[in-house]
């Protein structure tokens, strides 16, 4: 077989081109703008095809200079630390932290059904935990950088990366498609009704959180100051994950946990002191861009082959995981929210970024909400629990059934 090689230039070239071809096919389907696939899982999963194509007729194999994917990982996932401000908790009131724990139950739920079908099917429980809270409530972020994981020592489950992105992609799909009609079922059967009409300041305020404040521009020293925060939190994450290594515990955390972390803490530490603001939407914007890449990259050089032999098995945990969801939201999360419009409208969120991403959330809450009136809480929750809240607890608790399933 003849091998062709990408240098570091020719691959991050290749990974530009990947999402603009994603971002030209999107605008242009609207299946795909509907349901909040990203760039790069579209132009990703083409160039895999393309490369498929030419490994399989013309025995031919690429292989692509893989420096860039590990610090685009890791500042992704900094992004998500350096946005969690603890101090926003208050925004949401009690309802919030109801939410949360309710997302949280969840998050355990979709691991135990993940492993136990995935067991019961004769399967490895990685491939159950990658279907499982990794990429339903994780989304291709968080399935990617756990599936770099596990196709290392002691794991070395081949096509980890495979299933985390199919995984990833159907839940988005399925989150975006049965939202509205959870909450629909709840409104009609408990004749619930909004007390607003239209949107109010407080709307406009909890959407800002992911709209970020316009007013403020970003500029050459902000995006410095930015940047530098984010490579703090490479450097000391980074550190403290060879540190950790060094003493051979039986267990051990991913880089990218330290660093996520270590963003956490250090934004909430400026914020005590009055020392710096962290400047969310600049630090989201070099987080999504790190994504982005960090997904181009991740699905261009994916073995599709590898995912075929998986599909059934993939595809019964994913339906399985779908069901969970819908009695989920209707019966614990509409329930333990307040049994009210607002709780309806949070159903509809939770199986927005319980399955897929907050966006596909938003997108669900939105669509509710024009056709039976606005929910001003739900907009407030959803963005703080579903933006960063939730991938720090899914550290913890993947961690957990890590360690459970014995490595």
């Amino acid at each position: 077989m003849q091998t062709i090689s990408f240098d570091f230039y020719a691959t991050f070239v290749l990974m530009a081109l990947v999402l603009l071809l994603g971002g030209f096919i999107i605008r242009r389907v609207h299946f795909l703008r509907f349901y909040n696939i990203p760039e790069a899982v579209v132009g990703g999963l083409i160039a895999a095809s393309v490369f498929l194509i030419f490994r399989l007729v013309g025995d031919v194999e690429f292989k692509f200079d893989g420096g860039l994917k590990d610090p685009l990982m890791l500042a992704f996932f900094t992004s998500i630390g350096l946005m969690a401000d603890f101090g926003s908790l208050k925004k949401g009131g009690k309802r919030l932290f109801v939410f949360l724990g309710v997302i949280c139950v969840m998050l355990i739920i979709q691991n135990v059904a993940g492993i136990s079908v995935a067991k019961l099917m004769g399967q490895d429980g990685l491939l159950g935990l990658l279907s499982g809270s990794i990429t339903m409530s994780g989304g291709h972020g968080t399935g990617a950088a756990w599936a770099v994981e596990f196709s290392k020592a002691p794991y070395n489950f081949s096509g980890a990366m495979e299933v985390a992105m199919a995984s990833a992609t159907f839940g988005l799909v399925v989150g975006g498609i049965i939202g509205g009609p959870v909450a629909a079922y709840l409104i009609k059967k408990h004749a619930l009704v909004s007390t607003q009409e239209k949107p109010t300041a407080s709307v406009d305020s909890a959407t800002s959180f992911e709209q970020a404040d316009m007013e403020r521009r970003i500029t050459q020293n902000t995006f410095i100051e930015s940047v530098s925060l984010i490579a703090i939190c490479l450097f000391v994450g980074s550190g403290l994950a060879v540190w950790v290594k060094s003493f051979e515990l039986s267990w051990t955390l991913p880089t990218f946990v330290y660093c996520l972390f270590c963003g956490v803490i250090l934004r909430n530490v400026l914020g005590a002191l009055n020392i710096h603001e962290v400047f969310d939407r600049e630090v989201a914007m070099i987080g999504n861009v790190s994504l982005a890449l960090f997904l181009a990259f991740s699905l261009m050089s994916i073995n599709l082959l590898q995912l075929a032999s998986l599909a059934v098995p993939i595809l019964v945990i994913l339906l399985v995981q779908s069901v969970i969801m819908i009695f989920y939201a209707i019966f614990v999360t509409f329930k333990f929210c307040g049994k009210d419009y607002d709780a309806a409208v949070l159903a509809a969120g939770h199986c927005g970024f319980g399955l897929g991403a907050t966006p596909t959330a938003m997108v669900n809450m939105q669509a509710v909400c024009k056709n039976y009136g606005m929910s001003a809480i739900a907009f407030i929750i959803v963005p703080l629990c579903g933006a960063f809240f939730i991938d720090i607890v899914n550290a913890v608790v993947i961690q957990g059934f890590v360690a459970l399933l014995g490595y």
